[in-house]
């Protein structure tokens, strides 16, 4: 099974590859040829997650190459700090 992770950020990569069983690869947007930028507009972690993968997922059904054709499915994750005597805050707004 090949699965592509929708992140730029190589150590998260890594210790996604790491967690994965025997015959999952896990690929990264590289080395897939995504380098298009990806407007995380969601109000929410889940929601930027989503926008994340649906963006790659498009990227690789518009592609005619070998590697595109042998892609199982695409994931993401988005991360923010969500503190409980916040609300939850500031969640999807941490980086900002």
């Amino acid at each position: 099974m090949r699965l592509v992770f929708a992140s730029n950020n190589a150590h998260k990569l890594a210790e996604v590859r790491a967690m994965m069983p025997a015959g999952v690869e896990v690929l990264s947007l590289k080395e897939i040829g995504f380098e298009q930028e990806i407007d995380e507009t969601g109000a929410t972690l889940e929601e930027n997650s989503a926008i994340k993968a649906h963006a790659v997922a498009a990227f690789i059904s518009r592609q005619q190459s070998a590697v595109s054709r042998q892609i199982d499915g695409v994931f993401a994750d988005d991360t923010g700090l969500e503190i409980d005597a916040l609300d939850g805050r500031p969640g999807v707004y941490t980086a900002r």
